[in-house]
């Protein structure tokens, strides 16, 4: 019955953080919209792709972790995902050309991935 509980409460856990992971995507994709549309000023742009960068550190500090129960391959190639997002939103921070398209793309699949 302990064990049962404890499982029952780690899965929860787990969905809770996923729900949290998918509320932050859904986010970085309303601002990545929003930056698209040119609704956004280069202040607002600015704070979108900050958001977004604080937000793949925070996966990819996850990723790295021995404790993260993703295969290690999965893990990988999420890391290298994220360091592709870094980078881009980096160029469209300082005010070059990004792709915002693919940015949209990956951050729906990411979202979309974790339902």
């Amino acid at each position: 019955m302990l064990r049962s509980r404890y499982e029952e409460e780690s899965w929860d856990a787990a969905g809770n953080a996923r729900a949290r992971e998918q509320q932050a995507l859904a986010h970085g994709i309303a601002l990545l919209h929003k930056v698209q549309s040119g609704e956004f000023g280069h202040a607002e742009c600015i704070n979108a792709m900050l958001y977004i960068r604080k937000l793949w550190t925070f996966f990819i500090e996850d990723l790295s972790r021995a404790e993260n129960g993703l295969p290690s391959e999965l893990r990988a190639q999420l890391i290298s995902i994220g360091i592709w997002v870094i980078k881009e939103t980096e160029k469209i921070r300082l005010g070059n050309p990004g792709d915002l398209e693919s940015l949209i793309a990956v951050h729906t699949t990411m979202r979309d991935g974790l339902r």
